[in-house]
């Protein structure tokens, strides 16, 4: 599924920006201007002409300047439109995105830590939603980067869990560390602030740039 959220203008806005574009002095018009001007001049108090220079310096600089920002307008459309069309592309596939919290359904719910350094014991601490421990998965020694974990949706003591959304933590050496979810994409939308984003199952919304790892 592809979906893009945009916002339509009112009328009012509409008017007041064809005003504002009517408004706009362009540069025929300057031409004309200038022209005129001098036409109608006293003979006896003819046109400064480094006066008229400068003038022509300023509309030519102003000209160049909103020339410069339509040029990156185009280039930000472009690509906003090109990462749309590669986030697409996504849908269906598997993703890891930083998440606290993770939906356990089916008695599954897989993510990864972010390691900073190898060699440290890494463990995973999952939380139901008063914010007691109710499993504690040891990862071992894992080499530093992105290490993945899988919970059964057993407590420490063999009980099954309900399905449900349950908070996550890690530590490596005893240091807080980032905590990733996993879910597939499964829609890809476009935010008029914020970019490009993917829907991802058990998370939600995630912006293309969050996505840690493709699976």
């Amino acid at each position: 599924m592809v979906d893009s959220v945009s916002g339509s203008g009112s009328s009012s806005t509409n008017t007041s920006t064809g005003q504002l574009q009517q408004q706009t002095l362009s540069q025929s018009d300057f031409l004309k201007l200038m022209v005129t001007q001098m036409t109608n001049q006293d003979p006896t108090k003819p046109m400064d002409s480094t006066q008229m220079v400068a003038q022509m310096a300023q509309f030519s600089q102003v000209a160049a300047t909103q020339e410069l920002q339509s040029s990156f307008d185009t280039l930000a459309s472009g690509l906003t439109g090109d990462q749309f069309v590669r986030a697409a592309a996504l849908v269906g596939q598997e993703v890891l995105v930083p998440s606290t919290a993770g939906k356990l359904e089916d008695s599954a719910l897989s993510g990864a830590v972010n390691v900073g350094t190898s060699g440290t014991y890494v463990n995973v601490q999952i939380k139901d939603t008063a914010g007691n421990v109710v499993r504690t998965i040891d990862l071992g020694q894992p080499d530093a980067g992105l290490a993945k974990f899988d919970w059964d949706g057993k407590s420490d003591d063999g009980t099954q869990l309900p399905d449900g959304v349950y908070q996550m933590s890690a530590t490596s050496g005893g240091t807080a560390i980032d905590t990733f979810v996993r879910g597939k994409v499964e829609g890809v939308g476009a935010s008029g602030t914020d970019g490009t984003y993917v829907q991802v199952a058990g998370f939600g919304g995630a912006l293309l740039s969050q996505i840690a790892q493709i699976l």
